[in-house]
């Protein structure tokens, strides 16, 4: 009875932790805290993402994970496998374990085969965080290769816990930024399909610096690159999910957005991919922008039918306002989603 009271404690300080706004990498690590109180778990994977694309926009993970971090976002994105990021996303249940997707048979899937097994992992639980606004995030929880995996009261924990952790990805997306970010040309970077680097432009690492999952010192790129890439060649395989894109918006730690663009280079000796990276104008992201905020989806459309005004981003990307002109009750009334004062 201790036990139930200390672990629905636990519960009950990470859900008002995600409501507190944190930001990056204070997020992350108090997600990761958490989790490791409330579950006996060897390492934590927790991802950022587009919920128009449903792509990975930044990435933490503990080790071992840290060095197959790559080979894990070309899993995800390039190749068929079960227990899938999106399809949890896009599916009934929103949580699931690979020993379940795989009914017992960890070997069906290429991931276990080619990157947790020689790392010496088995089953993993996977969480799609999604929201009334939509994904925000994802999660993936590993324990060291056993015949034991997670059980199903492991399973019925994080889907207490996915709405808020989403909700947690989603204000850590739109909190205050810091710094002003530079107005510069579109940066490009060149991968191999492997996919390692070909080729950066100045531009290209001025932005990516604004990026938090990135490291100047790090031969590894930031997940949102490698999403582009790999949703990329899967789309261009016919693999891909039929709504899928190459295209997704990253937040900046100075607080504005990235659009992040990936596109084939033909004529090229080895089918080389360009990702294009380039400061997102507020006005096309004004869609993001709403659901940032909290918004469903019918209060977006709403907003963007009309009912509001205006809806722009600062230009030092901190804020979004929306001004609305509420004639019925039913109309939405946005202001009260307003985490910040316009300048």
């Amino acid at each position: 009875m201790e036990a139930s009271r200390a672990v629905a404690r636990r519960v009950d300080d990470l859900v008002r932790r995600c409501s507190s706004g944190l930001r990056g990498a204070a997020f992350q690590a108090e997600v990761v805290r958490a989790i490791h109180a409330l579950l006996p778990v060897d390492a934590v994977f927790l991802a950022t993402a587009d919920p128009g694309t449903l792509l990975f926009t930044g990435t933490f993970a503990e080790d071992p994970l840290v060095d197959v971090a790559d080979q894990f976002v070309h899993n995800e994105f390039g190749h068929d496998d079960v227990n899938k990021f999106q399809s949890l996303a896009t599916g009934a249940r929103h949580v699931a374990t690979l020993d379940t997707a795989t009914r017992g048979d960890r070997h069906a899937s290429a991931r276990y085969r080619d990157i947790m097994a020689p790392l010496g992992l088995g089953d993993e639980l996977r969480a799609a965080l999604v929201t009334p606004s939509g994904c925000w995030g994802y999660l993936c929880l590993h324990r060291a290769d056993s015949p034991y995996g997670f059980s199903s009261a492991d399973v019925r924990l994080i889907e207490r816990l996915t709405a808020s952790l989403g909700t947690g990805c989603r204000l850590s997306l739109a909190a205050q930024g810091t710094d002003e970010m530079a107005a510069v040309a579109p940066g490009v970077v060149v991968l191999h399909p492997d996919p390692t680097l070909a080729a950066i432009t100045g531009e290209a690492e001025r932005l990516l610096a604004d990026i938090a999952d990135y490291s100047s010192s790090s031969p590894r790129l930031p997940a949102a690159v490698y999403a582009a890439a790999s949703s990329l060649q899967s789309i261009d395989h016919g693999t891909a999910r039929p709504d899928a894109s190459q295209t997704l918006r990253v937040r900046t730690k100075s607080g504005g957005w990235l659009l992040v663009h990936g596109t084939s280079l033909h004529g090229t000796a080895d089918d080389q991919i360009a990702v294009i990276i380039e400061p997102a104008h507020p006005g096309s992201n004004a869609p993001l922008i709403l659901s940032s905020l909290g918004l469903t989806g019918r209060e977006s459309e709403i907003a963007l039918r009309g009912t509001a005004r205006h809806v722009y981003q600062s230009d030092r990307g901190t804020t979004a306002l929306v001004c609305v002109h509420s004639q019925r009750s039913s109309e939405v009334d946005l202001r009260q989603d307003w985490r910040t004062k316009p300048p």
